[in-house]
C-alpha cells in the first residue's frame, strides 16, 4: 500500500508539472541585426570613413615599396647581366633587398594589424553603447529575450528592433574613436598579444 501511494504520488506530480509549464506566458523576443547597428549609425558611418582613408594609405605605401623593390630587382638583373655585379658585391646586394623586402613586409603586417584593431575597437564601442539601448527597448516592450539576427533562421518584421536601436544610438553616440589603446609591452620571453 505504501508503495501504491508513492506511484500515485509520483503520477500527480508528473501531470501536474505540465499544467503548470502551460500556464506560463511565451516570452516575448526582439531581434537586432548589430552588423546593420555597426555599418547603418552615424558613428559606424564616421568610423568606416576614417578606416577607409587608412585603407588607402596601407594600400598607397604598399604600391611604394612594391615599385622600390622592383626598381632594386632590375638594377641586379641588369648588373648581373652587364657583369658589372658579381661575386661579393652581387651578394651583398641581394641581401640587402632581401632586408628591404621582409622590413617592408613587416611594415605593411604592422599597419594591417592596426588597422583589424581600429576595427575591433570601433565594434567595441558601439556595442557597448548599444547594450543599454537593447536592454530599454526590451523593457518598453516586455521581452525577455534579445536575439542576434543572425541566430535566427526567419523571424516577422515586427520583432526586428534593429532601426529602433540605430536611430537612439545616433543621438547617445554619433561619433567613436578609431584609435584603439595601446597594446601592453610583450614581457621579455612572451609573445605579443594577438590582435583583437
Amino acid at each position: 500500500m505504501h508503495a501504491f501511494l508513492k506511484g500515485a504520488a509520483l503520477a500527480l506530480a508528473m501531470t501536474a508539472t505540465p499544467v503548470v509549464a502551460q500556464q506560463l506566458a511565451p516570452p516575448v523576443i526582439v531581434i537586432v541585426d548589430m552588423d546593420r547597428v555597426v555599418n547603418e549609425s552615424a558613428a559606424g558611418k564616421q568610423a568606416a570613413t576614417e578606416i577607409q582613408g587608412r585603407i588607402t594609405g596601407i594600400q598607397s605605401r604598399a604600391n611604394q615599396l612594391q615599385t622600390q623593390l622592383k626598381t632594386d630587382a632590375e638594377q641586379i638583373q641588369a648588373g648581373q647581366k652587364a657583369n658589372t655585379l658579381t661575386g661579393p658585391a652581387l651578394e651583398q646586394r641581394a641581401r640587402a633587398f632581401e632586408d628591404k623586402r621582409q622590413a617592408g613586409a613587416a611594415e605593411i603586417d604592422r599597419m594591417q594589424n592596426e588597422l583589424g584593431r581600429s576595427r575591433q575597437f570601433v565594434i567595441q564601442q558601439i556595442t557597448t553603447a548599444a547594450n543599454p539601448i537593447i536592454t530599454a527597448i526590451m523593457r518598453e516592450r516586455g521581452a525577455s529575450i534579445a536575439l542576434a539576427e543572425g541566430a535566427t533562421l526567419q523571424h516577422g518584421s515586427s520583432l526586428d528592433v534593429t532601426s529602433d536601436v540605430i536611430a537612439r544610438l545616433n543621438t547617445s553616440l554619433p561619433r567613436v574613436s578609431t584609435t584603439p589603446p595601446a597594446q601592453p609591452a610583450a614581457q621579455p620571453g612572451q609573445a605579443p598579444a594577438p590582435p583583437r
